[in-house]
């Protein structure tokens, strides 16, 4: 059975200067787990997302809870760049997933790096 792609790409900071937004380690200190977990997390919630390093993105969802997706490697250039586009037919970002870190300059698509467990955390900034 053949059904459309729908294609649904997400980009985090779409102007100014790419770099990571790494947390200073007194805030680092103060991010506490919420809870388990989870696989996935609504497309539809996410709010904005914040890259901290090549392996680290907080995802800020409607309604105040935060995700931190350590990826299970190393991403190249996902700091720098502090974009990523992704690709999926359902309306969830899962950690089956593939990002893909995107270029500024000349525009084209990087590494592609697979997310890990979405860990809803308490104590990130705003």
């Amino acid at each position: 059975m053949n059904r459309p792609l729908a294609t649904i790409f997400l980009i985090a900071a779409i102007a100014g200067p790419a770099v990571a937004r790494p947390l200073k380690p007194d805030q680092e200190a103060k991010i506490q787990p919420a809870g388990p977990p989870v696989s996935c997390i609504s497309l539809h919630n996410i709010r904005e997302t914040r890259v901290r390093d090549d392996s680290t993105i907080d995802f800020y969802m409607n309604g105040g809870k935060v995700y931190r997706n350590k990826l299970p490697n190393s991403c190249p250039s996902l700091g720098f760049e502090e974009r990523f586009g992704y690709e999926t037919s359902i309306d969830q970002l899962c950690n089956v997933d593939i990002i893909h870190v995107l270029h500024d300059s000349p525009p084209m698509r990087g590494a592609s790096c697979g997310l890990g467990q979405f860990q809803p955390i308490t104590g990130a900034p705003k």
